[in-house]
C-alpha cells in the first residue's frame, strides 16, 4: 500500500546530486520541487550553493525544470534569477505537471528524475508518472501551514516504508 510513496533514492540535499551521477543513470533532465527542495520556502532568493549547482547542471547539459503546485507568479519570482523553466499548478501528486515537463523537454519518463522533499506530493507524483524519484531532506525545518499537515502523515508513511525497506537510508549522493 505504501510502495507508491517509496522514493528511488534518498539524498541529503539536491546539491549533492552531480551530473556524473545522473549521466551514469541515463538521466537527461532534472525535475525539481521548489519550496524546501531548491530554495527555502520562506527565502525565494536561494543560496550561493544553489547557484553553483544550477550552473554545474547547465554546463553539463542537464536542463532543470521546476514542477510546483504554486501559482505561476510565485514560481516566476523565485526562479527568474536562475533562468529556470517551470510548470505551475502542477497538481502533484497527479501526473499533470510531469506530463507537461515531459512535453516541454521532449523526453520520456525514464529519462527524467524528480527531486523533492515531500513523499505525498513529489515522490508519489513521480512514481505515478513513471519518473524515478529522489527524496531530499527539507532545506529548512519549518513549513508553510499547508505543508505541515502533509508532514504529519509523511512521518507515519516513512515509518512503515523504512520498516519494510531497511535499505531506505539517507545518502550523500546517488550511489
Amino acid at each position: 500500500m505504501f510502495s507508491k510513496f517509496k522514493p528511488t533514492w534518498m539524498v541529503d540535499a539536491i546539491y549533492k546530486i552531480t551530473p556524473e551521477q545522473l549521466r551514469k543513470l541515463g538521466v537527461k533532465a532534472v525535475l525539481t520541487d521548489l519550496d524546501n527542495t531548491l530554495i527555502a520556502w520562506n527565502n525565494p532568493d536561494g543560496t550561493e550553493e544553489l547557484l553553483v549547482w544550477i550552473e554545474e547542471m547547465r554546463n553539463a547539459g542537464f536542463p532543470v525544470v521546476v514542477i510546483s503546485n504554486n501559482k505561476a507568479s510565485r514560481i516566476k519570482r523565485a526562479v527568474e534569477n536562475f533562468e529556470l523553466a517551470y510548470v505551475s499548478r502542477a497538481l502533484k501528486p497527479l501526473t499533470k505537471g510531469f506530463k507537461e515537463a515531459e512535453e516541454m523537454l521532449n523526453l520520456k519518463p525514464e529519462e527524467l528524475v524528480m527531486v523533492g522533499d515531500q513523499i505525498m506530493t513529489d515522490i508519489r507524483g513521480a512514481n505515478a508518472a513513471g519518473v524515478r524519484s529522489i527524496l531530499v531532506r527539507p532545506i529548512v525545518d519549518t513549513d508553510g501551514w499547508n505543508t505541515r499537515i502533509n508532514r504529519f502523515f509523511e512521518r507515519l508513511i516513512m515509518k512503515q516504508l523504512t520498516k519494510k525497506n531497511p535499505d531506505m537510508v539517507w545518502k550523500g549522493g546517488l550511489e
